[in-house]
This record gives structure tokens, C-alpha cells and sequence, in this order.
């Protein structure tokens, strides 16, 4: 039987957030959109029909309380969740906060621009909120 292991990709261009009881919670390293990726901890898992009814439940609930905890934390005008899996295959959800002055809106993020890495304060300060917001460890 195959061990969860992160995609390569995932593990260079984000932070670890910490862990819920079916997902990974990572930060994507990018300061100007609060930009979380939520990864079932399930091997070999590209789609979500593919997992078991009890963590498509399990998704959804965590979906949920990151989504909300991440518009009332970042004052959002939008939240996008999607799970595009073009160049990372394994199951990934993006939870993404828009704001009317983001720089790409109100189009999408993907292949906007760039990404603006964290300045490390920005960084620890996102971090310890989402932990502290996500009950995280």
C-alpha cells in the first residue's frame, strides 16, 4: 500500500500550516492574496470522487471551516475554491481570498503574474493566525 507523501511542487512553493483530521494545510507563497491549499492526506488520490463517502465528507467540512475562517480573518469580497490539478495530479484544493483590489481582479489568479514571496514577518504573522484560527498544531 502507497504512503501520503506531498507533491514536489506543493512542498517548494508553499509553508506548512499544520494538519486537520483528513488534510495538510498549506500556505502558498504568495503576500498578495491569503492563499490556502488544503491536501487529503490520501495516496494516489488525483479527483475528488475518488475518495471513500467519509472523506468527501471529511473535505467538505474542512473546506467549509477553512473558507470561513479565511473570509472573516482576511475581510474578504470573494472566496475561490478550486481543484485545478493541471501541473500538480495529486488532489489539492485552493481556498483563495479576493479582494476588489487584488491585483488580478476580478479575473483569476492563475497566470496573472508572478508570485511576491512572504517577507518573513508577514510571513510569521499569517502563519500563527491561520494555526491559531484553524486550531491547528
Amino acid at each position: 500500500m502507497e504512503s501520503f507523501s506531498l507533491h514536489p511542487r506543493l512542498a517548494s512553493d508553499c509553508h506548512l500550516i499544520g494538519e486537520l483530521g483528513l488534510c495538510r494545510v498549506l500556505l502558498l507563497d504568495d503576500a498578495r492574496y491569503p492563499w490556502v491549499i488544503l491536501v487529503p492526506r490520501r495516496a494516489g488520490i488525483r479527483e475528488i470522487f475518488e475518495l471513500n463517502a467519509a472523506d468527501r465528507d471529511a473535505l467538505l467540512r474542512e473546506s467549509c471551516l477553512t473558507g470561513e475562517f479565511m473570509m472573516q480573518a482576511f475581510a474578504g469580497d470573494k472566496l475561490n475554491i478550486g481543484a485545478l490539478g493541471n501541473l500538480v495530479p495529486q488532489l489539492h484544493l485552493h481556498h483563495i481570498v479576493r479582494h476588489a483590489a487584488d491585483p488580478a481582479w476580478p479575473g483569476p489568479v492563475w497566470g496573472h503574474s508572478a508570485a511576491e514571496p512572504y517577507p518573513h514577518d508577514l510571513l510569521a504573522e499569517r502563519v500563527a493566525c491561520l494555526r491559531e484560527g484553524l486550531a491547528l498544531v
